[in-house]
């Protein structure tokens, strides 16, 4: 059957008086802000409503490991940046159960973060999808079962970047500078390099302004640049705008 048709059969059963979707798919919610968890729970987890049972949550990479063991899910929205490794670690370390012929874990990428990178990095550690967390509830419930289903889900301007990366046969260069950076202060980085006021990436980022100050500073110190107009002119160097 194909996602059309699932997703159609989904819809009718969902209208019949008094029913709700004709199936639940299992979920674990992976994202190291709790406020952000619990967005998400309220929008997607009415399961009579959208058919999406949250069975658990995680904020870093051991939790997410002992949860997932624990419950089994058939999907995980899995946020990128996450102490202890980030999202890529938490997919190296469930490679097993996302081989599991019989009962498949598979991961959903839900992350503020667009860089290609990110994207490139967390599919190619077996995510099956990608999308960013402007996404809609409605839409994030249907790439949820989508990606339970098997297809491979993008936000559509990250698809390029896929597509991209699996063509060429070259592998990336390493940038030494990046490397130096936490995985925030990339995100933050970015943010300020879109002219984004700090006041705004602590609301995107879920942290505070001084915490946002912090990281500006780290970055600068790092990268050995004056100030943020430096700074810019370094991201765009490197098409991170």
């Amino acid at each position: 059957m194909s996602s059309d048709a699932a997703q159609d059969g989904r819809s009718e059963a969902g209208t019949q008086a008094g029913e709700g979707p004709g199936r639940t798919v299992r979920v674990v919610l992976v994202d190291d802000h709790r406020m952000f968890r619990a967005g998400v729970q309220a929008e997607i987890g009415e399961t009579d409503r959208t058919g999406v049972e949250v069975v658990g949550e995680a904020a870093d990479v051991d939790q997410a490991i002992t949860v997932i063991t624990a419950t089994r899910p058939e999907v995980v929205l899995l946020d990128v940046h996450l102490p202890g490794g980030g999202g890529v670690e938490v997919l190296r370390r469930s490679a097993a159960m996302m081989a599991d012929a019989e009962r498949p874990v598979r991961f959903l990428a839900l992350s503020v973060s667009d860089a290609a990178e990110d994207v490139i990095g967390v599919i190619r550690g077996g995510a099956r999808g990608y999308v960013t967390k402007t996404i809609t509830g409605k839409d994030l419930v249907d790439s949820i079962f989508r990606v339970q289903e098997g297809d491979a889900v993008f936000s559509p301007r990250l698809a390029g970047f896929v597509l991209d990366a699996f063509a060429s046969t070259d592998a990336p260069p390493v940038d030494e500078d990046m490397d130096r950076l936490t995985q925030r202060e990339r995100e933050v980085l970015r943010l300020i390099a879109r002219g984004y006021a700090y006041k705004e990436i602590a609301k995107q980022l879920f942290i505070s302004v001084k915490t946002v100050e912090s990281h500006v500073s780290a970055v600068l110190r790092k990268l050995q640049l004056s100030n943020r107009h430096e700074l810019t002119r370094w991201a765009t160097a490197r098409r991170l705008v």
